[in-house]
């Protein structure tokens, strides 16, 4: 049996569930309504092994690979914004997730935001760690990240990428991080795209952000959402690092001013994975709203 190992060694026993004929591969603590965590590219549930222990005290932690990520299988499929939704719908639905906290980070974002915005009567609170908030373009991307859309695909090559993604994480991963990862902790990020063609996911991630058209299928999403969460009632907890890679400030301070009932939250200075720098800033700021939003009921 696969497990996945936490910073204090503990190990959290693999599950996995059936969505037509493939299987996607999560990891659980606690007991409770449910706290759903969607992770980014290129990560899994393993972003969220030294989170999950902060917020098991208050619900049922659960921390799904994407379909084509970490342990979860990977069909032959276009790995579309559409087809990852079709799966965690699916997943949710299978798991029978009621009265659901989502918390998102990156792509996983994009899925959890859709999917609170059409069924918000099953959500109970919202936590955004470098999300997409709302639609994308040129000035509120990162530089880090537009010379990662831009470098990686032209330099490498959509092929090249396709069939080695472990060259994509060696580049990518040292990118979005402010200190270094460990070989063991990399070797974990580099082990699900071991084999040729298994990066399939992340290039079409790619293909997918770097199209800011408005009429894209990605940005259309965002642009739906974005404006139905400035309306939304949901509870909502926007942690950002400085500078950060997805939520610039720029973005940060849109969402202070247009999204209600929302708490905003530092965590200090990171790009995109303070889950590995400031496990701890991290878990405990979820813990303390978490605790909050339930008091308030």
């Amino acid at each position: 049996m696969t497990k996945i190992r936490n910073r204090e060694e503990g190990v959290y026993p693999s599950h996995y569930v059936e969505i037509d004929g493939s299987k996607i591969h999560y990891i659980e603590l606690g007991q409770g309504d449910p706290i759903l965590f969607l992770h980014g590219v290129p990560t899994s549930s393993y972003v969220w092994r030294n989170i999950l222990p902060y917020l098991a005290p208050l619900g049922h932690c659960i921390a799904p690979d994407l379909i084509g990520f970490g342990y979860s299988d990977k069909p032959d499929i276009d790995y579309s914004i559409d087809d990852h939704i079709y799966y965690m719908e699916g997943f949710i639905d299978t798991l029978n997730l009621k009265k659901i906290k989502l918390v998102m980070h990156g792509l996983g974002s994009v899925i959890g935001l859709h999917y609170a915005m059409h069924h918000e009567k099953n959500c109970t609170g919202l936590v955004l760690y470098e999300a997409f908030l709302r639609a994308l373009n040129n000035q509120d991307m990162s530089l880090p990240l537009e010379e990662q859309l831009s470098v990686l695909i032209e330099q490498e090559g959509e092929q090249d990428l396709m069939r080695n993604g472990i060259s994509f994480i060696d580049k990518m991963m040292p990118q979005v991080v402010m200190q270094p990862l460990t070989v063991a902790i990399m070797n974990c990020y580099r082990q699900p795209f071991m084999q040729n063609g298994t990066a399939k996911p992340i290039v079409q991630y790619l293909k997918e952000l770097s199209n800011r058209d408005s009429k894209s299928k990605m940005n259309k999403l965002i642009i739906h959402y974005s404006k139905k969460l400035t309306h939304s009632p949901l509870p909502k907890l926007l942690l950002y690092s400085v500078p950060g890679f997805i939520t610039t400030i720029a973005t940060v301070m849109w969402a202070k001013e247009h999204l209600p009932h929302i708490e905003i939250i530092d965590l200090g200075e990171e790009l995109h994975l303070a889950q590995e720098t400031h496990p701890q800033l991290m878990g405990e700021a979820m813990s303390v709203w978490l605790q909050g939003v339930e008091q308030k009921g």
